[in-house]
């Protein structure tokens, strides 16, 4: 334990002393010198007031940015994307039917892969780092460029990067589904071929950092931030988790959920807030709120989210002052919190009328929503009260899909249906699917999230009444858990929609109606 708690306590160290360095840096930069005059350099020409939807009947179909992109860079964004959108169908299959067997047990037992361990431990993988990480950082491949006003550098090594971590993803579920796996939550692809993500992660993170260093822009707009911070932090979080034969027992699990909540917090949260900053102002035309509190939320984050994993050990045999160091950092989360739902919310908030219009928006205004709900109630369950409540229950599922699936899936919907249209100079070819998309997921994850926030309390609520059989408090959460399949098949629908819609742009079918026509105003569409 010893040993562990150091390393980590080291590590955390050694990266307070790059992000000191990247504070010391900005500073000398400037780069705290701000005005809501910043917000301002993500619209064309710095000048905001026109509503951006390359999907809306007004909407334009040239690039958001006046850079061009080369026929390197279109073929890797489809890549990217396409195999993303495949892994997100194949992880929602597995997650259905992992949904499925918590009631029926025996069906599609005939075989070890398709037993609930490995079926909902497939999903798992499938959807974090086949969906959200590869979906996440092909977003990146096109607005790091945009933010910087430069073209993407070494698009080769970024596209080869795409192969070799859709080699990994496929060749950890595969050994998922053999039973060959590393045992830990977040952490079960083996090592071994952990060693093939961590190269292909490195293919893709090197583009982005040459891209940067060859900026074009003197300010660094909040986007740019989280995604920079977010190629740092990841790396040094996978490999400090994957390092074979160094953690077990208890230092494994404290190691575990270190990790596992950082990928959440330090990796998918600024994959996620880095495009809501950008697109949620884009596509209304108008700045955020407050730039200067934009720069806060960042710098909050990344000064208490580190810790924040180790509550999931309440109770457990870890020391108790690790436990409340990391229930004060949860609660402190709310600083960054209160940040982003101030600058995004009462933005999109101030214009309801571009949600009406803008279906892209829809998505990615409700995922930020998301963002806000499911880090109050991550910082509520952190606190002992409630934990001893929720803790083995299904409450912590529901939360943690309120973080990744509604939060950040949410906005990447959205960042796809705005970008692809601009990579390719192609509409939708099935408009109409988008807002099927956006109701089946948005009704499917709203009765997924209520069965299992309500089910999961009355399930803890049991498990700690003594005078009550055990067996009861899993047998009361049934019903819970049917409604939970019936939302998640309702979100695998909207994801096929989805798939249909990507997959018919990406063969060039054109919509029955195509309309290419100019942008207009915000203050136009805004009388309507």
């Amino acid at each position: 334990m010893n040993l562990t708690i150091g390393t980590l306590l080291a590590f955390s160290f050694a990266v307070s002393l790059i992000a000191l360095a990247a504070l010391i840096w900005a500073i000398s930069r400037k780069q705290f010198q701000v005005t809501q005059k910043d917000a301002m350099s993500i619209f064309d020409n710095g000048k905001p007031g026109t509503f951006d939807d390359p999907s809306h009947p007004s909407g334009r179909l040239r690039e958001a940015t006046t850079l061009p992109l080369s026929p390197a860079v279109r073929r890797l964004l489809v890549l990217g994307f396409s195999t993303a959108v495949f892994w997100l169908l194949l992880g929602s299959v597995f997650g259905v039917i992992a949904s499925y067997k918590m009631h029926l047990p025996d069906w599609l037992n005939q075989a070890a892969p398709l037993t609930f361990g490995r079926m909902r431990t497939m999903h798992l993988n499938l959807v974090i780092y086949g969906w959200l990480s590869l979906g996440g950082i092909t977003t990146a491949m096109w607005l790091v460029p945009t933010l910087f006003k430069t073209p993407l550098r070494k698009a080769g090594m970024a596209t080869l990067g795409v192969v070799l971590w859709n080699l990994g993803v496929a060749g950890g579920v595969i050994a998922i589904g053999s039973g060959w796996t590393d045992g830990m939550e977040w952490l079960e692809i083996p090592w071994q071929l952990d060693i093939l993500l961590a190269v292909a992660g490195a293919c893709l993170a090197i583009p982005l950092v040459v891209t940067a260093a060859h900026r074009q822009v003197e300010h660094i707009y909040v986007s740019a931030w989280y995604y920079m911070a977010g190629l740092v932090w990841f790396p040094s979080l996978f490999f400090l988790a994957n390092l074979p034969s160094t953690h077990s027992g208890v230092q494994a699990a404290t190691v575990n959920w270190w990790f596992a909540h950082n990928v959440l917090g330090l990796w998918l949260t600024p994959l996620g807030l880095g495009a809501a900053y950008y697109f949620i102002p884009k596509i209304i035309g108008k700045p955020i709120f407050s730039y200067r509190l934009s720069l806060l939320g960042f710098w909050a984050l990344a000064l208490f989210y580190s810790q924040v994993g180790i509550h999931h050990l309440i109770g457990g045999p870890v020391p108790t002052w690790l436990v409340t160091l990391s229930v004060v950092q949860s609660v402190m989360m709310v600083v960054p919190v209160l940040a982003v739902a101030i600058n995004q919310h009462v933005l999109w908030l101030g214009n309801f009328w571009a949600m009406r219009e803008s279906l892209p928006l829809r998505f990615i205004a409700t995922g930020a929503l998301m963002y806000t709900f499911a880090s109050l109630q991550g910082s509520m369950e952190a606190v002992r009260a409630v934990n001893t409540v929720t803790h083995f229950t299904h409450y912590t599922v529901g939360h943690a899909h309120l973080g990744a699936y509604a939060f950040v899936a949410l906005v990447l919907f959205g960042a796809v249906y705005y970008m692809m249209p601009r990579i390719l100079n192609r509409p939708w070819p099935f408009p109409k699917l988008i807002s099927v998309h956006f109701w089946l997921v948005f009704i499917g994850f709203a009765i997924y999230f209520i069965a299992l926030t309500l089910g999961g309390w009355l399930q803890g609520l049991a498990m700690m009444d003594a005078s009550r059989d055990w067996l009861e408090s899993m047998e009361l959460t049934i019903p819970y858990l049917q409604a939970r399949s019936v939302g998640g098949t309702l979100m695998t629908l909207g994801h096929l929609l989805f798939a249909v819609n990507v997959y018919a742009l990406f063969a060039g079918k054109q919509p029955a109606t195509a309309n290419a026509g100019n942008a207009i105003p915000a203050t136009d569409l805004g009388a309507r």
